[in-house]
């Protein structure tokens, strides 16, 4: 029989509990510990990226637009949006959505002042979506800023594409329609 493990103690020894287990359990026990230790951690790290001063979203759910909502209206042939990507160029130049409009990354001053100057001939009413997908939504540099740029500038009509993981995760694998700007 093994004592069961329970991890590392401040000098760095390792620090076991006062009974012990038989072979058969240890294994189950200590994968057990480990899957809810990586549960927990994965629970806690969006209170933790709240705690760390992340603002709320400045849109309301209904400004929301899903990845297939927009892959019909661009397969639809009917009236289309304006898609501004907001990603870093590199990203831009490998693949973007169909007809995107490369409008900086605005994690930058230099972004924002691009994202102005793609929409500053357009109406305040243009029907626009906006989406970056360069990492995970919730802790992307740049859409949060370009919503914040286009709705402080008068534009009324703007959606922001909900991918929760990426672009290639939650746009491409799917199969959505896309282009290179290589």
């Amino acid at each position: 029989m093994a004592a069961l493990n329970l991890g590392i103690g401040a000098s760095g020894s390792d620090v076991y509990e006062n009974r012990t287990l038989p072979p058969h359990m240890e294994k189950r026990n200590i994968c057990d510990r480990l899957i809810s230790r990586r549960m927990l951690v994965a629970a806690a790290l969006p209170l933790s990226v709240r705690a760390q001063g992340r603002p709320a979203d400045p849109w309301t759910a209904s400004t929301l637009m899903e990845p297939d909502e927009l892959a019909r209206i661009l397969k639809s042939g009917g009236p289309q949006p304006t898609i501004l990507s907001v990603v870093f160029p590199v990203l831009y130049r490998q693949r973007h959505i169909l007809h995107a409009i490369p409008a900086g990354p605005t994690s930058k001053p230099e972004g924002i002042a691009a994202l102005r100057k793609a929409v500053a001939q357009m109406r305040k009413d243009e029907y626009m979506v906006i989406y970056c997908g360069c990492c995970p939504m919730d802790v992307c540099p740049n859409i949060r800023p370009a919503y914040v740029t286009l709705r402080d500038a008068g534009f009324r009509n703007v959606r922001v594409l909900h991918l929760p993981t990426n672009l290639h995760t939650d746009w491409v694998v799917k199969g959505y329609p896309v282009e290179s700007a290589a």
